[in-house]
């Protein structure tokens, strides 16, 4: 068995509530609360989960854009959450970032190419003519032409601007690209495109990709794993056939029974679950997903389910097994 690309153990994030006159920390937000798995090389990742369960913090970790405040992030056998600033810094190089929102993302003052030559004038890669190639060649490898080069931001439609996000996290040809809801705010037919693309990017420079999302459909098209994240918490994390075809984690039933199958005659029962989702600073004892759970027992209340292994490549975090 080959050593996985990235191995998180235990990660977590509270963030500090504070209050009274002295503004002293009274309560913290469990945005991650003990997150552990695996990338292989070559391999999608898919982690998916309803608004505020964790999973972009989650990503955001992994670069150290956000530290951590325990856990374990191996990359290639070393410790990311060990690093010193600087060597995480020479570390990004091989570890890039798509972000969610296309126009927030590139700075509106640079161009293109400025946007583009960035990544690789902070790790000293190339002169300036090999640059200006690299962007070039990149340009016309994500579907836009090289003259595009000198335009700026504001003159791209939303699908366009992914493409210039992609472009940069691909020009220091890293290992692992961790993508943040890429395909969230674009048209539902600049989707696939842009999907295709990443499948397409992936082979060809034989990529790793950590995709974060909240809807299943695009994460079963381009996943070969998904982990399922609930308030914090991996609750199901399987291959992406035995996920959809037999989930075994009530919320990830909940989940796919909502999910519309373009076919009139199939009928499924939607599963409807009760109240609103807990907030991460006072979560619910035991497993937190009892309050909402059709099967919840008396000891889903009090104890932590284990995060198992209940068939092979299989994990699930539940009592009913």
């Amino acid at each position: 068995m080959t050593e996985p690309l990235l191995k998180v153990e235990n990660l977590q994030k509270h963030f500090p509530i504070t209050g009274g006159l002295l503004g002293r920390q009274i309560s913290s937000v469990k945005a991650v609360d003990g997150v552990s798995f695996t990338v292989n090389k070559g391999e999608t990742l898919g982690i998916v989960g309803e608004s505020g369960c964790g999973k972009s913090t989650t990503g955001r970790m992994l670069m150290r854009l956000i530290d951590p405040t325990d856990g374990k992030v191996t990359f290639q056998d070393r410790e990311l959450t060990s690093l010193s600033n600087s060597e995480m810094r020479k570390m990004r190089r091989e570890i890039q970032m798509v972000f969610q929102d296309p126009y927030a993302s590139l700075n509106p003052r640079h161009t293109v190419e400025q946007i583009l030559e960035e990544p690789l004038k902070v790790h000293g890669i190339g002169s300036q003519k090999e640059r200006r190639q690299r962007v070039r060649e990149l340009l016309e490898i994500v579907g836009l032409s090289s003259y595009h080069a000198k335009r700026y931001p504001h003159q791209f439609s939303g699908g366009q601007r992914q493409r210039i996000g992609i472009a940069r996290a691909l020009m220091t040809r890293p290992k692992l690209i961790i993508a943040d809801e890429p395909v969230s705010a674009l048209d539902v037919s600049i989707q696939s495109q842009v999907l295709n693309l990443m499948q397409d990017l992936q082979k060809e420079f034989g990529l790793t990709y950590i995709f974060i999302a909240h809807d299943l459909g695009v994460v079963r098209h381009i996943s070969d794993r998904v982990g399922v994240m609930y308030l914090g918490r991996m609750v199901e994390l399987s291959t992406s056939e035995a996920l959809y075809d037999k989930p075994m984690h009530p919320y990830t039933q909940a989940l796919l029974s909502a999910v519309p199958i373009p076919d009139p005659e199939f009928k499924r029962e939607t599963i409807l679950l009760q109240g609103d989702i807990p907030s991460p600073s006072n979560p619910p004892s035991g497993c937190t997903f009892h309050t909402r759970c059709p099967h919840a027992t008396e000891i889903c209340k009090q104890k932590v389910p284990e995060f198992k292994e209940q068939q092979p490549g299989h994990y699930v975090a539940c009592h009913l097994y």
